[in-house]
């Protein structure tokens, strides 16, 4: 399986998570986050353990990796309590793949390509015109809390990467940063409130976040991440939203505008500007007139 195939089923991966959010029972958002990580990263532990796969050795890109996942969870949900689904969600995954090239170039030495640049400009677009007319109040601290959870998801994915390239497995690194994300975010949990995994609804719930959107998506994720770079790997993840527009059309009935879907087909043109092998417009590229 290619890389960017990796990356684009971790990302349908994860735009399931807000419709299995929708149908399920009722939850403080931030509770439903927290048990995502925790019992997520329980769970790749697991598997890693089970796969006898070596984790990685605690130092700064781990430790590191673990709060960005932290940072990026509970921002993200503060975010969208202040300032709307619709603003918080734009700002996040809009922020994301410019931060992870800026800082993949700064920490990882990786190229930023005129493809990402253009990938990357069409899917931000997209995203914009994918909140549509959701609403939301613009507030300072919301979009700021926003753009935080952009930066940590791209810290994240540019820690992941630098330590995929010294050979760490797969499997083991996101089993040691969500391990280490799910200690910490067990605290928030506590005082959420995890209630409603008492119920069998809400316990249905939080074990399928724990296996399809985190530990199936993010093994998918970091075996694509090992090939490509920080950047585009965020790009690829734009996928994310249009999923998560399609799911609201299909499953609850949503209705969205002209522009939201507008906006789709420009994720998806973005989308494709990068999967679209490099190799076959070379040689179309050579075959003489």
């Amino acid at each position: 399986m290619s890389a960017r195939l990796q990356v684009l089923l971790a990302a349908i991966c994860f735009g399931t998570t807000g419709t299995a959010q929708a149908v399920g029972p009722g939850a403080a958002p931030v509770a439903v986050g927290a048990a995502r990580i925790v019992l997520g990263g329980l769970l790749l532990v697991v598997v890693a353990r089970a796969l006898r796969v070596r984790l990685p050795r605690l130092g700064a890109p781990l430790i590191g990796m673990a709060m960005a996942v932290a940072v990026y969870q509970l921002s993200f949900f503060a975010a969208v309590r202040l300032t709307g689904v619709a603003v918080g969600t734009v700002v996040a995954i809009g922020t994301g793949p410019a931060a992870a090239g800026l800082l993949g170039r700064l920490v990882n030495g990786e190229r930023l390509s005129a493809r990402w640049a253009q990938a990357t400009a069409l899917a931000a677009v997209g995203v914009l015109l994918l909140a549509g007319d959701g609403g939301g109040s613009v507030d300072l601290t919301g979009v700021a809390l926003a753009v935080t959870s952009g930066v940590g998801y791209a810290t994240y994915t540019v820690l992941t990467k630098r330590m995929l390239d010294a050979g760490e497995a797969p499997e083991g690194v996101m089993a040691a940063g969500f391990g280490g994300a799910g200690l910490l975010l067990l605290p928030v949990l506590l005082v959420a409130g995890p209630g409603f995994l008492a119920t069998p609804g809400g316990l249905a719930l939080a074990a399928y976040l724990a296996v399809i959107p985190t530990a199936l998506a993010y093994v998918l994720f970091s075996r694509g991440l090992r090939r490509l770079s920080s950047g585009e790997t965020a790009t690829l993840v734009l996928a994310e939203p249009l999923t998560a527009a399609v799911l609201g059309v299909v499953a609850l009935g949503e209705h969205p505008s002209a522009t939201a879907g507008a906006g789709a087909l420009l994720v998806l043109a973005g989308l494709l500007v990068l999967a679209a092998p490099r190799r076959r417009r070379l040689a179309m590229a050579a075959v003489p007139a």
